[in-house]
C-alpha cells in the first residue's frame, strides 16, 4: 500500500474522484462487551444525562463499521504457498532477463529541434529557395537522365557480349566480374566528379561486386552484420555474471539480484499486483525509472527548508508488533501560515510532495529491514481532528496518492483513522465496494470517544503521544518507552485504589493518566509499622480535561509502606487509567 500523504480527504491506498477514501474498520479483537456499572446505583441525573447522549451521539461513534481483521503476510519464501514459490521464481527470472536487456534504464530523451530566429538575411534567401524550386526539378531530371542513359548504354554492351561469346565456367566469370570491378568504379568515380552520378549510386554498384568477389551473398553479409551486433549480454551467460558485469538495479538500497533481501522487495510488487507476474514486473519497471527521473537519490540530501512540517507528519516508537509508527495530524493546517507555505501555489505544493517523498524515502531505508524475517512495512495513524476541507491541497494530493500507489506497495501494515467525524461513514459506505478486502482490512477507523482505545490495541500506551491519549512525551526524564504502562478500566460509579509498595530509604516516583479525566484523584502514604501516621501525599482534587493530561508524583520515605492511589470514577462512563512507577534508592 502506498503512504498517505497530505489532508485528510486522502488515504492512499486507493485514490477515489473524490479524494475521500473510507473502508471499514477492521479489528484484529471484537470489541469488548459493555460493562456493567459497579454495585453503587448511578444517580437518576447521571441515567437521564446518558439516555440524552445516546440519542444525540453521532452515527461515527454509536456504530464503527467492521471488516475481517487483517494478518500480515510473512516475507519469508518458506511461508508461501506453492503457486506464490513459483510466481516468485518466474519472477527472478524476468528480471534477470529485463537486466540483461537494460529495461530498467531510462529512455533516451526526445531529440528537439532549436528554432533559430530568423533574420533579414534568412528571410532573402528563403525567398530566394522558393523561387528557385519551379527551376530545380528541370535540373533534376536531367541528372537522373544522364546515369540511367550510361546504364542502358553498359547494359547493351554485356547483352551483346554474351550473345558473340561462347558461354564460360563459373571460375572465369568470378575472374571477370573481379577484373571488371576497378574499371566500373573508376569510370563511376568520374562520373561522379562531373556531377552525373551521387555517392549512393557509387556504393549500390561497389557492394554486390565485393560480395561476389568474395564468393558471399547479400543476405549472407547482413547475417553476420546481425551476429556481430548483438551484445554479449544476450549470450548464454549465469544470470549473476551478468547482473554484475551490468549496472546494478536496486529500489530502496536493496538489489534487484542475488540479495538476502531481494524477496521481500519481489513480494511486495507481487502481492500489489495479485501473484500475476508480468504485471508485477511491469509495476517493478515503472517504479525503478520513476525513481530515476524523480532523482530519487539526488532527493535525500536536498534540503527543502519545511522543518514546520514535522508537526504535521512525525514518526514516534512503534506498535506491538515492532513496526515503526508514522502519524499525520492534519489538523496542524488550520495554521494559515503554514497552509500557504505547504500548498500557497503550484511551486509550494510541488516542494511540499517533495518533502513529503523525502521523509517517506528515509522512513523506509533508516527504519524498515528487508531481511528475512525482518520488518518491512509500518503503521500510520491519521488523525482528522480539524482536518481541513478541500481546497488548494486538493491537487497535490490527487498526485502524491498515484505516486505513493504506484510506486511504495504493501508498504502499509495497519492504517488507523482516529478522530474520524461522522460524515465519513457516509463516504465508506459509497466506496467500500470498490476497495480489495485486502485493502479495506488493512484499515480501522475510530471516533474522538474511542481513539484512544482504539490506539491501544496496536501500540502500548508508552509508545502512544500524549496528545492521542498515550504517555510518551519527549523530553522526559523519568520515564522511557523501555518503562512499560499498566491499564486498569475503571467501572462507572465506582472507586479503584493502587497499592505501590515502598520499601526503607528509597524514592517512589509514578505517574498516571485517566484518558477522558472527570474523575477524583488523590494519593496517600500508609506505613507498614502499627501504630505509624498516614501521610496525605496529594489531596483529592477533581480531574477535568483542562489539566495536564499526565499527573506526577513522588514521595521519599525511611520507612517501609505503600502508596495508596485513589480513583473516584462518579460518571457514568467507565474510564482507562494509565501509571508506571519506578523506585530510587535514596542515601538520606
Amino acid at each position: 500500500m502506498a503512504q498517505e500523504t497530505i489532508p485528510p480527504t486522502s488515504a492512499e491506498a486507493t485514490p477515489p474522484p473524490t479524494d475521500v477514501v473510507i473502508v471499514p474498520e477492521s479489528d484484529p479483537k471484537p470489541p469488548p462487551p459493555e460493562e456493567k456499572p459497579a454495585v453503587t446505583e448511578t444517580p437518576a441525573s447521571d441515567e437521564k444525562k446518558s439516555e440524552v447522549e445516546k440519542e444525540t451521539k453521532p452515527e461515527a461513534e454509536t456504530e464503527m463499521p467492521q471488516s475481517v481483521s487483517f494478518k500480515e503476510e510473512s516475507n519469508l519464501v518458506s511461508d508461501l504457498s506453492d503457486p506464490e514459490k513459483k510466481a516468485l521464481e518466474e519472477f527472478k527470472q524476468l528480471i534477470a532477463s529485463a537486466i540483461k536487456n537494460r529495461e530498467f534504464e531510462l529512455p533516451p530523451p526526445p531529440v528537439v529541434e532549436e528554432e533559430k530566429p530568423k533574420t533579414e538575411e534568412t528571410k532573402a534567401e528563403e525567398t530566394k529557395a522558393e523561387e528557385s524550386k519551379t527551376e530545380e526539378p528541370k535540373a533534376d531530371e536531367s541528372k537522373t537522365e544522364e546515369p540511367k542513359a550510361e546504364e542502358a548504354k553498359t547494359e547493351e554492351l554485356k547483352t551483346e557480349e554474351t550473345k558473340v561469346e561462347e558461354p564460360k565456367e563459373e571460375e572465369s566469370k568470378t575472374e571477370e566480374t573481379v577484373i571488371e570491378e576497378p574499371k566500373t568504379e573508376e569510370k563511376e568515380v568520374v562520373i561522379e566528379e562531373d556531377g552525373a552520378k551521387t555517392v549512393e549510386a557509387i556504393e549500390e554498384t561497389v557492394v554486390p561486386v565485393s560480395s561476389t568477389a568474395t564468393g558471399t551473398t547479400p543476405e549472407d553479409t547482413k547475417v553476420v552484420a546481425k551476429e556481430e551486433a548483438v551484445p554479449s549480454a544476450t549470450q548464454d551467460q549465469p544470470v549473476d555474471e551478468v547482473a554484475a558485469a551490468l549496472e546494478e538495479v536496486s529500489i530502496w538500497g536493496v538489489p534487484l539480484v542475488g540479495d538476502e533481501r531481494t524477496d521481500s522487495v519481489l513480494l511486495k510488487f507481487l502481492r500489489a499486483r495479485e501473484f500475476k507476474v508480468k504485471d508485477a514486473l511491469t509495476m517493478l519497471k515503472n517504479a525503478v525509472i520513476w525513481r530515476k527521473q524523480f532523482g530519487i537519490e539526488s532527493l535525500l540530501e536536498e534540503d527543502l527548508d519545511l522543518q514546520e512540517m514535522n508537526r504535521v507528519v512525525f514518526t514516534c516508537g512503534v506498535d506491538r508488533d515492532n513496526h515503526p509508527v508514522c502519524y499525520n495530524v492534519y489538523g496542524e493546517f488550520q495554521n494559515k501560515d503554514l497552509y500557504e507555505k505547504a500548498f500557497g501555489d503550484e511551486e509550494k505544493r510541488q516542494r511540499f510532495l517533495k518533502w513529503r517523498i523525502q521523509y517517506l524515502e528515509k522512513g523506509i531505508i533508516n527504519q524498515l529491514n528487508f531481511k528475512p524475517g525482518g520488518v518491512c512495512s509500518m503503521v500510520q495513524v491519521t488523525d482528522l481532528k480539524n482536518a481541513p476541507s478541500l481546497g488548494k491541497h486538493r491537487p497535490v494530493t490527487k498526485q502524491a496518492v498515484t505516486l505513493f500507489q504506484d510506486n511504495y506497495p504493501e508498504f502499509i501494515a495497519k492504517k488507523v483513522f482516529i478522530n474520524v467525524p461522522w460524515w465519513y461513514l457516509a463516504v465508506n459506505r459509497m466506496m467500500s465496494p470498490f476497495l480489495t478486502q485486502r485493502t479495506k482490512s488493512k484499515f480501522v477507523f475510530a471516533g474522538p470517544s474511542k481513539s484512544a482505545d482504539t490506539l491501544f490495541r496496536y501500540i502500548a500506551p508508552e509508545q502512544v503521544p500524549v496528545q492521542f491519549g498515550g504517555l510518551y512525551r519527549e523530553g522526559e526524564s523519568d520515564f522511557t518507552i523501555s518503562d512499560a504502562v499498566m491499564e486498569v478500566t475503571i467501572k462507572p460509579s465506582s472507586k479503584n485504589t493502587i497499592d505501590l509498595p515502598l520499601s526503607e530509604n528509597s524514592l517512589l516516583v509514578w505517574e498516571l493518566r485517566v484518558v477522558g479525566a472527570e474523575v477524583s484523584y488523590g494519593a496517600e502514604f500508609v506505613p507498614e509499622a502499627e501504630g505509624g501516621y498516614t501521610v496525605i501525599v496529594q489531596k483529592t482534587r477533581k480531574l477535568i480535561l483542562a489539566d495536564e493530561p499526565v499527573i506526577k508524583g513522588s514521595y521519599k520515605t525511611g520507612e517501609t509502606g505503600k502508596v495508596v492511589l485513589t480513583i473516584d470514577n462518579t460518571t457514568s462512563k467507565k474510564k482507562k487509567l494509565l501509571y508506571r512507577t519506578k523506585t530510587k534508592c535514596s542515601a538520606e
